[in-house]
C-alpha cells in the first residue's frame, strides 16, 4: 500500500490567516512599536542636548575645513600679490598656512589708516610715551581719500569663534524642536532591537510553520546589519558628501549658512536609508528559504540586480554622485555576499512539496 502522508490542506491548516487576522495581528505589533518608541522617547530626553552636539559635529567640521581652505587660499594669494609688488610680508606663507591648519585660525583682512591709527596711540596714556616721538605727517585737504592711503592687516582669530562655521535657527521654536527630535532619534535607536522584533513578529505571523523559525535567525542579523549602515553613513559617508557638496559652494563663490532644522532631517535620512538598504543578504536570504528565488536565479541576474541598487542608491541619498556611490559600492558587495549566504546555507526540502515517489505494495 501507499505510505500515509499528510496533504498540503492539512499541513497550512494552521498557519493560515484571514485577512482580518493580518490587520489584527499588524494593529498589535504597531501598537507595541509605538509603545516601545514612546518609553525610548522618554530616556531620550535626558540626552537630547549631547546629541544635539554629536549630530552638529559633521556639519561643523566639513564648514571649519571649507572655511580654513578659503583663509588659505585668500592669505596665499594676497602674500603672493605682496611679493610681486614688493610689499613687506607679514610672515613666511608656509608657516601662515602651517598655521590656519594647526591652530584653526582664520584671517580677516582689515584696512586701518595709519595717521588716525598713529594719533589714537599718542592719545592713551598707556600707549603715549614709545609713540611720542612719532612724526605724524599731516593731511592734505584738498587731496581724494582713498584705499591706497590706508594699510591692509590680517586679523586673526579662532575658527571656533567664527559664526558661520555654526549652525543656525531662524525662529524662536526651532532649537526646541531640534532638542525633541534628537530625543527621539535617540528613542528610536533605543527603541531598534524591540520595533524590530515586532516587525519579524508580523512576518512570522503569515509564514508557514516550517517557515517561522527564520525569523530567530534573521533578527540579530537584521540589526546588526541596520546598525552597520547607519554608522557607516554617519562615520564615513557625511564628510565626503559635505566635501563634495560644499565644493560647489567654493566654485560658485557662495558660503554656506546652514540650518540646524535642514541638517538634522540629512541626518535623519542618510542614516536610515543606509540601514534599511544593507538589509539586502537576509532579505536574499529569505526569498530564497522560501522558494522565490534561488542562487542560480540570483546570478544570472546579477546585472539587472546591480542596475536596480544603483537606481535605489540614487533616490535614497542626495542628489550627489558621491553618495550613491559609497551606497551602491557596499551594497554591490552585499548581494554578491548574500549569493554566498544562500550557497552555503541552501533551504530544505519545504514539507509541503509534492512527493511523487509512492512506496510499492
Amino acid at each position: 500500500m501507499p505510505r500515509d502522508r499528510r496533504t498540503n490542506e492539512n499541513l497550512f491548516k494552521d498557519s493560515t490567516m484571514t485577512f482580518g487576522e493580518h490587520l489584527e495581528e499588524l494593529r498589535d505589533c504597531l501598537f507595541k512599536s509605538l509603545l516601545g518608541l514612546a518609553i525610548g522617547f522618554v530616556v531620550g530626553l535626558s540626552v537630547g542636548s549631547p546629541v544635539v552636539q554629536i549630530i552638529q559635529k559633521p556639519l561643523t567640521d566639513a564648514l571649519t575645513k571649507y572655511y580654513e581652505n578659503q583663509a588659505t587660499e585668500r592669505v596665499e594669494a594676497q602674500l603672493a600679490q605682496d611679493q610681486t609688488d614688493g610689499k613687506p610680508l607679514p610672515g613666511d606663507p608656509d608657516k601662515i598656512a602651517a598655521m590656519i591648519a594647526r591652530d584653526h585660525m582664520l584671517a580677516e583682512e582689515v584696512y586701518v589708516d595709519p595717521v588716525e591709527f598713529i594719533e589714537r596711540l599718542k592719545a592713551n596714556k598707556k600707549y603715549a610715551g614709545p609713540f611720542e616721538g612719532v612724526q605724524v605727517p599731516p593731511r592734505d585737504a584738498d587731496k581724494e581719500y582713498t584705499k591706497d592711503d590706508l594699510i591692509r592687516i590680517f586679523l586673526w582669530h579662532p575658527i571656533a569663534d567664527d559664526s558661520r562655521v555654526k549652525t543656525k535657527s531662524l525662529n524662536a521654536h526651532e532649537a526646541f524642536m531640534i532638542y525633541i527630535k534628537a530625543s527621539l532619534l535617540v528613542g528610536a535607536i533605543l527603541a531598534s532591537p524591540w520595533i524590530f522584533y515586532q516587525i519579524w513578529a508580523f512576518v512570522a505571523a503569515g509564514l508557514y510553520g516550517h517557515e517561522k523559525q527564520f525569523v530567530h535567525i534573521f533578527l540579530p542579523f537584521s540589526l546588526a546589519l541596520f546598525f552597520a549602515g547607519a554608522a557607516l553613513a554617519f562615520f564615513f559617508v557625511f564628510e565626503p558628501v559635505l566635501n563634495f557638496l560644499f565644493s560647489f559652494n567654493r566654485w560658485l563663490g557662495i558660503d554656506p549658512d546652514p540650518r540646524i532644522s535642514e541638517w538634522l532631517g540629512f541626518v535623519l535620512m542618510l542614516p536610515l536609508g543606509f540601514g534599511v538598504s544593507f538589509q539586502l543578504p537576509l532579505v536574499m536570504l529569505f526569498l530564497e528559504r522560501i522558494g522565490i528565488f534561488d542562487v542560480e536565479a540570483y546570478l544570472s541576474r546579477w546585472r539587472i540586480a546591480i542596475l536596480v541598487i544603483f537606481t535605489l542608491a540614487m533616490f535614497l541619498t542626495p542628489a550627489d554622485p558621491t553618495s550613491m556611490m559609497l551606497m551602491a559600492g557596499p551594497l554591490t558587495v552585499l548581494y554578491f555576499g548574500g549569493i554566498l549566504l544562500c550557497h552555503f546555507l541552501p533551504s530544505k526540502r519545504s514539507p509541503y512539496d509534492d512527493d511523487d515517489d509512492v512506496d510499492e505494495v
